[in-house]
């Protein structure tokens, strides 16, 4: 059979929907018992269910981004605002962060639990898996390992990097194991699976397309497949598969009819329609609070035209996974922040948006049958405040350096297989004099003492100039001048931090740490390097020692201890604080930073308890500490 002109395959309907936690009962909009199928159109007008058109109205959200608890509430708040399907990226970096050890099981990594969930509440789903996904995510989630090939290509065919496609190929046949029994042909609810991401935003190579296609089906997944592009990256650079569905990212019922006309002959649908926007540290704010896609909406209704909102909900980029953009031109570089909220319309933590009410009204209001009740808000807390006091010295609690031979010149963090965190790069001077320390290149944010004493900093993303004289940091990797007058011989001491690595555009190759050499006044390239390994996980923050012997230098843990009589979600205020990273009862929370516009990091409850709970602050910065308040709210 012509798969580009009819693709028929049978499934199973999803099981009816469980009663939600609070004890309201919703019914079950599910097929009826017996086979299905899922199809596309002969003439690609339409995708079908049962041979009649079927209309996805599906919003995006993805596990990784959501406490596992919560897993089936968030499928249960998209349902009652009109949805049938969820969408969802699978972050290869995630659940393979070293080469060949997958972890498809711990966690926010079991991917198959969260796709049950939503058989289970009568969704179906759209699969998303990459290799590359963009999302915000630390390098649009491939994994970092790769970059310790010097020459390393990403998103490319085979004969152009052997390296890329060996782990990409790998990383599907792994993930086909657990996806094949959740196919809409084996009785799950996936519908279809993406091939790649927005590749027509990066290439025009059709034979790297055909490949990572081709990983599927020798891995026993033959599809339905689909592609996602921007319309002008599609009809410009013709990065659909054959035989697969289009979306279009930004799409609305005018790009979808264009579309239609430059690929008949499968459907197309509004892959990813924007209901908010994505915030970079620096921002002005949230970005995305003002927009309205009613009318987006309304046009897809009236069309009876399939859409997936990107995001219907976002969650939160816990720990260091959260990406960040570079210009192509300029190299101008922004991470993001911690928290996705998007401005969707449910909340980072889970509560209706502003527009919630409005864009289920909107829905509901094209449906035979209405939405089922929207669940009950998960509670909150607020009002309590801790100080926390120091606990540990990050100098106190150093590493064994690398071996001398590996560390001649600086290296990035990869070369050392270290994903994240940061590294710790030590040189005593000789005949020191002072003078201007020139760093090729820091990625992306580095403390720098002499002798133990802070002498400044350097910042990849460029800060406001009052902040930077502030801290005595540098933007840009402009060269940062150290003071005269010190000991003979002293100790040279660079932190670097890696923030999130590029995830979109031609960039995609950021290592983390010193890329190439320092210099100081001028001289040769400084070789001899004593450098430390800091990832900050967890182990690495349950072997702390409490100690502290310089109170006065920079780079302290700070514990307070928060009494709870009940556990309820809440957000950990840190406007007082600098720049660093809070975890509660071990788990990472994410990164927090004065440059704002994110002050607040969400803390779910099902990561606290009743009675004593840890929270540890590492600041980059700070030696006094500040009080953290728990508020209900992002902001």
């Amino acid at each position: 059979m012509d798969r580009r002109r009819f693709l028929m395959v049978s499934a199973l309907s999803p099981v009816a929907a469980m009663a939600v936690s609070s004890g309201t009962a919703f019914a079950a909009n599910t097929p009826s018992p017996g086979g299905h199928s899922f199809s596309f159109a002969p003439d690609g007008s339409a995708f079908l269910l049962d041979g009649e058109p079927f209309q996805i109205r599906s919003g995006e959200m993805h596990p990784a981004r959501i406490p596992v608890p919560y897993w089936r509430h968030r499928v249960r708040m998209a349902k009652a605002m009109g949805m049938n399907t969820v969408s969802l990226y699978v972050m290869w970096n995630y659940v393979e962060e070293r080469p060949g050890v997958f972890d498809f099981r711990t966690d926010r990594r079991d991917v198959a639990s969260f796709i049950r969930i939503c058989q289970e509440e009568g969704m179906w789903v759209l699969l998303r898996p990459g290799p590359y996904v963009c999302g915000e995510w630390d390098l649009g989630g491939i994994p970092p390992y790769l970059l310790r090939y010097p020459d390393i290509k990403l998103r490319v065919r085979a004969a152009d990097d052997p390296h890329y496609m060996a782990a990409a190929r790998r990383y599907i046949r792994e993930l086909a194991r657990i996806v094949r029994p959740l196919l809409v042909a084996n009785g799950g609810p996936v519908l279809m699976v993406q091939v790649e991401n927005e590749y027509g935003s990066y290439g025009n190579d059709a034979t790297y397309l055909a490949e990572v296609r081709q990983a599927w089906i020798d891995a026993g997944v033959d599809g339905p497949f689909y592609t996602e592009d921007g319309l002008g990256q599609v009809e410009a650079n013709h990065t659909n598969v054959p035989g697969g569905a289009v979306a279009l990212s930004g799409g609305d019922a005018p790009s979808v009819a264009q579309a239609r006309t430059a690929f008949p002959s499968v459907p197309a649908m509004a892959g990813e329609v924007y209901p908010g926007w994505l915030t970079h540290w620096g921002d002005d704010g949230f970005q995305g609070a003002d927009t309205d896609i009613s009318g987006t909406l309304k046009g897809l209704m009236d069309g009876k035209l399939s859409f997936n909102l990107y995001m219907i909900h976002g969650g939160t980029s816990f720990g260091f996974f959260a990406g960040a953009n570079a210009d192509d031109l300029s190299g101008d570089y922004q991470p993001d922040i911690t928290s996705y909220d998007y401005c969707a319309p449910v909340t980072e933590q889970g509560a209706k948006g502003p527009r919630y009410d409005a864009y289920r009204d909107l829905i509901g209001g094209y449906l035979s049958v209405p939405p089922p009740a929207v669940p009950d808000p998960v509670p909150t807390l607020a009002g309590p405040s801790v100080t926390p006091r120091p606990y540990a010295s990050l100098w106190d609690n150093l590493p064994p350096a690398l071996p001398a031979a590996d560390t001649v010149n600086p290296q990035p963090f990869e070369t050392y297989g270290q994903n994240s965190g940061f590294v710790l790069y030590r040189r005593r001077l000789a005949d020191y004099a002072g003078g201007a320390l020139d760093i090729r290149w820091v990625h992306d944010y580095a403390t720098v003492f002499v002798n133990g004493a802070y002498a400044g900093g350097f910042s990849r993303p460029r800060i406001p100039d009052a902040l930077a004289s502030t801290l005595n940091v540098t933007n840009g990797n402009a060269p940062l001048t150290l003071p005269t007058g010190q000991a003979p011989d002293p100790v040279l001491d660079i932190l670097v931090e890696g923030m999130g690595r590029t995830n979109y555009g031609h960039a995609l190759v950021d290592r983390k740490g010193i890329l190439e050499s320092v210099t100081l006044a001028g001289g040769d390239p400084l070789t001899g390097w004593e450098t430390r390994l800091l990832p900050m996980d967890e182990r690495f923050v349950r072997g702390l020692r409490p100690k502290v012997s310089d109170p006065h230098r920079p780079g302290l843990f700070f514990r307070a201890t928060l009494d709870l009589k009940e556990p309820a979600d809440t957000y950990l205020d840190l406007s007082g604080w600098t720049k660093g990273v809070v975890w509660v009862n071990g788990t990472n929370l994410g990164r927090y930073w004065q440059l704002g516009p994110q002050h607040r990091l969400y803390c779910p409850a099902p990561w606290l308890r009743r009675g004593s709970n840890e929270i540890l602050v590492f600041d980059l910065h700070r030696t006094e500490p500040k009080p953290i308040g728990l508020t209900s709210t992002l902001g």
